[in-house]
């Protein structure tokens, strides 16, 4: 099933080149413990590490029966991004979704069927959080990636997000309520081992209605 939370129409994104979008460049930084604080953390071991899930919110003053409101578990797959000519897919076998998580080109004009000219950034519209539980990306055969992410907050703005350059040799959890798109690989494509929590609320951004632009991230 081909997930697309901003609803846009993928086949007829308005164009760079004819100045109808523009692009906003994002900082890139080494991720680390110290620079990841607020986005998530370092995972160095994958079969070890917990995905954080969150209680379900307290409506009034009555609480939370103890032991409830956490109860949809985790799921654990692959999850397959791969390029295809100048636009960027995503699998997400954990919780059976597709993705078009960016271009490598004028997103009005790129294609499948054509080799990229730049591989050094990609554009992406979007951008997602889950209120009810973090995720884990690992990279399978120590392939290196970029994780777009952005704290907390429902107001976040293009300027709120950072690109974290990952050299493949660990993971990252990403915290619940932070902004993120699926990882991005600097290959042209790769496999991570991805846990999330089961019930995967999705709450979205969408940078091309909100604020007439493409996020640039750096690869």
């Amino acid at each position: 099933m081909l997930s697309n939370f901003a609803a846009l129409d993928l086949t007829a994104m308005p164009s760079l080149a004819a100045g109808k979008m523009r692009a906003h460049r994002v900082p890139q930084r080494p991720a680390s413990e110290q620079s990841m604080r607020g986005y998530g953390h370092i995972v160095s071991d994958f079969a070890r590490e917990r995905v954080t899930i969150v209680t379900w919110p307290q409506p009034d003053w009555r609480p939370i029966v103890s032991g409830t409101g956490n109860e949809g578990g985790v799921v654990e797959d692959s999850f397959v991004m791969e390029r295809r000519g100048e636009v960027q897919h995503a699998v997400n076998r954990a919780v059976g979704r597709s993705y078009i998580t960016g271009w490598f080109t004028d997103p009005a004009i790129a294609s499948e069927h054509r080799t990229p000219s730049d591989t050094s950034r990609i554009y992406t519209h979007e951008a997602n959080y889950h209120p009810d539980g973090g995720q884990i990306f690992w990279p399978r055969d120590a392939a290196a990636f970029v994780a777009l992410l952005a704290r907390p907050g429902d107001d976040v703005k293009p300027e709120d997000f950072v690109a974290f350059l990952c050299d493949g040799s660990f993971g990252i959890h990403i915290d619940p309520g932070v902004w993120h798109q699926p990882v991005f690989p600097l290959a042209p494509s790769a496999e991570f081992d991805d846990r999330q929590g089961r019930v995967h609320a999705c709450v979205a951004v969408d940078f091309v209605s909100e604020f007439g632009c493409y996020l640039e991230v750096p690869l």
